[in-house]
């Protein structure tokens, strides 16, 4: 099992090696997952994919790794979902300096060694941009992890046959939501998703060499409806998530090893 930072009494942190400890800090996002899904989707991920990579590691032999949970940050930079209802956003700016106080904090108390767990694509280049200034600025070590392995053979094999667009809010999140608490999911309220402004095209995606800043609003239904999900989340099953999950955290384990072992 991680220990978890909010856990330890001060007396105990002050015992913590921090050269060796490493800092996982869960980043989520309090969004519009579609119909079905809960807005807390993200978070409810992240809280869970830190219990399954404590499993990952006791597999691995490494009960004893030297990682520390940090308190999920429930909210992120959601822009793209903003006007979906129940979305809420920080700006980019703001989350900038929300995480960069958090890590030079951590940095004050003698930790070296971050690792932003991202479970939310939209906090990826605040991350990125600020793992670069925190090396730069302070001589830490902060490294990102990817909450899901969604290119894995054995969680692709989830989707459903035909379901060629699953993204955010499909089948696969969904699924992994199921796998926490399946009473959080409204399957008979789901509705499926394309990028249809994006259709057809050769060139300009929602994501590759040439694309846009794409909204929630260019993922409609096939009336034309804006749904804001990608996919078919109608073939959700608890099942799926548990072998997401799973699969997830032990593509994790190697990076993790590596990163015990970094030296800056």
């Amino acid at each position: 099992m991680i220990r978890k930072y909010r856990e330890l009494t001060r007396l105990e942190m002050e015992q913590v090696d921090k050269e060796e400890t490493i800092i996982l800090i869960p980043v989520g996002a309090l969004e519009q997952h579609g119909n079905q899904a809960p807005l807390g989707t993200d978070d409810i991920i992240a809280e869970a994919m830190v219990e399954y990579l404590g499993k990952a590691l006791e597999e691995a032999g490494e009960a004893d790794f030297p990682l520390l949970a940090f308190p999920v940050i429930p909210v992120g930079l959601s822009t793209e979902h903003k006007h979906f209802c129940g979305s809420v956003t920080l700006k980019p700016d703001t989350y900038y300096h929300l995480l960069y106080d958090i890590s030079e904090s951590l940095y004050r108390h003698g930790f070296k060694k971050l690792a932003f767990l991202v479970c939310h694509g939209g906090n990826q280049p605040i991350i990125q941009v600020l793992s670069r200034e925190l090396r730069s600025d302070l001589g830490m070590s902060p490294f990102i992890l990817s909450s899901g392995a969604f290119g894995h053979p054995d969680v692709k094999a989830t989707v459903s046959e035909g379901n060629i667009y699953d993204f955010h809010g499909g089948e696969m999140e969904t699924s992994m939501v199921m796998a926490v608490d399946e009473s959080l999911v409204k399957l008979e309220t789901a509705e499926a998703g394309i990028p249809t402004a994006f259709v057809g095209n050769q060139t300009l995606k929602t994501g590759g060499s040439v694309t846009i800043g794409w909204v929630s609003e260019d993922w409609k239904t096939a009336d034309g409806k804006p749904i804001g999900i990608g996919g078919d989340p109608s073939g959700a099953t608890a099942e799926k998530g548990r072998i997401i999950l799973e699969t997830s955290a032990k593509e994790l384990v190697p990076g993790l090893l590596e990163i015990r072992d970094w030296k800056a």
